[in-house]
């Protein structure tokens, strides 16, 4: 069994994962930061037609604008600058073409019934960046000075946010080491910068639609002592081939598993979650811990604050494998199976094809299934139809 690393409430609390992370790191994370207070702006005079809503999928059209931050060792951070969208020079050296010195976050911006435009729990999505940097060994910087600039590059770009109550503006904060050498060692210069993208579903099925899963045991997303709980770049180009080999068989996405027992991990590139019936005939919510090798997603936290704010049944951050999946779909105790994450939010899905064999799942069978709950409390918040501290608008 994995052991168990992390805690939730950890996890995301910025002080106490940042200084268990950098317990054996024998130094501390410099203060010093770029400030909103220095960012220049210089608008864009071309501004882009705005696509219809309707015709949005996911990460295909860019907003006018960008922000960047340089870094280097010798000087520190420089000016934040919005500026308009542009291509980076970039020197075929850069160690992030060769080493993959990169992280990234993904966010959303909604326009809301009362018109504002807010951010859903931004906050952890600043910590997990500045996780994620201190992992790749990419300089430090304050969050909250961050946060600002990225609600500075939405209101420049404010009409770029859909407004039909579905689609969202989708917010893609980017970190690289961009130092010209060779040398496999940290990058001495550095690039921070956010793109933007108005963005329709992820799945082109839509969010209530099921998706398949293939779950083979010959492939892992991550191990213990690696970088499976961080948002690298590292981590997504080896799932691209696996993912070749679920589309092949007429699946949707790849069910990662790990270990001889097939602990289940996640989904493509998403959290997962279990609806079960205990023998006692309790219901009980199960998704897999953050033990180090699950990515700590935002959507994957409120799912589990709304279960246990709702205190109707029992919420488990445990192991689960395969052999057990099979038992209580045998015993018709497995009732539902949904995958979640910033880009689809919540979606559920109908099957896991496991060695050759087809797992077929009822989660579209109860017409009050408990995904499409969840589903609903949070794009409620994120839309404004339910006021909540999660719904952060922008000035």
């Amino acid at each position: 069994m994995k052991a168990s690393v992390f805690s939730s409430k950890e996890l995301f609390s910025n002080h106490l994962f940042l200084r268990r992370l950098l317990k054996n790191t024998g130094r501390m994370i410099s203060v010093k930061s770029f400030k909103f207070e220095d960012l220049t702006l210089n608008q864009s005079v071309n501004l882009q037609p705005l696509p219809d809503p309707a015709t949005l999928f996911f990460g295909q059209v860019f907003s006018d604008h960008m922000l960047k931050i340089e870094w280097t060792e010798s000087n520190g951070w420089g000016q934040p600058q919005i500026t308009p969208l542009h291509y980076l020079p970039m020197h075929p050296g850069s160690k992030v073409l060769h080493y993959a010195q990169a992280v990234f976050e993904g966010m959303k911006a909604f326009k809301r019934l009362d018109s504002k435009v807010a951010l859903f729990r931004p906050e952890l999505n600043m910590k997990r960046l500045l996780a994620s940097a201190e992992r790749a060994s990419l300089p430090s910087f304050d969050c909250e000075e961050l946060l600002k600039c990225i609600k500075k590059l939405i209101s420049v770009d404010l009409r770029c946010v859909p407004a039909d109550g579905k689609s969202s503006l989708y917010i893609r904060p980017t970190y690289i080491g961009s130092e010209n050498s060779l040398g496999v060692s940290p990058s001495k210069s550095a690039l921070l910068y956010v793109v933007t993208c108005p963005s329709g579903p992820y799945f082109k099925t839509g969010l209530t639609q099921p998706v398949s899963l293939l779950a083979d045991p010959n492939y892992v997303r991550a191990c213990p002592g690696g970088a499976g709980a961080y948002k690298l770049a590292a981590n997504y180009a080896p799932s691209l081939y696996v993912q070749k080999l679920a589309q092949e068989q007429g699946l949707d996405q790849v069910l990662w598993l790990y270990g001889k027992d097939h602990q289940v991990c996640e989904a493509g590139a998403m959290n997962v979650f279990f609806l079960l019936k205990k023998e006692s005939g309790q219901l009980e919510l199960v998704t897999p811990p953050l033990d180090g090798t699950i990515l700590p997603g935002v959507t994957r936290q409120s799912v589990l604050d709304l279960a246990r704010n709702w205190k109707e049944f029992d919420v488990s951050e445990r192991n689960i494998v395969m052999q057990e999946l099979i038992n209580l779909n045998k015993e018709k105790r497995l009732l539902e199976m949904f995958i979640c994450g910033t880009a689809c939010t919540l979606c559920p899905v109908n099957l896991i094809r496991f060695r050759g064999n087809d797992i077929k799942i009822p989660t579209m069978g109860s017409g009050n299934a408990m995904y499409l709950r969840f589903l609903k409390a949070i794009t409620d918040i994120q839309y404004g139809r339910v006021e909540s501290n999660w719904s952060v608008p922008i000035n």
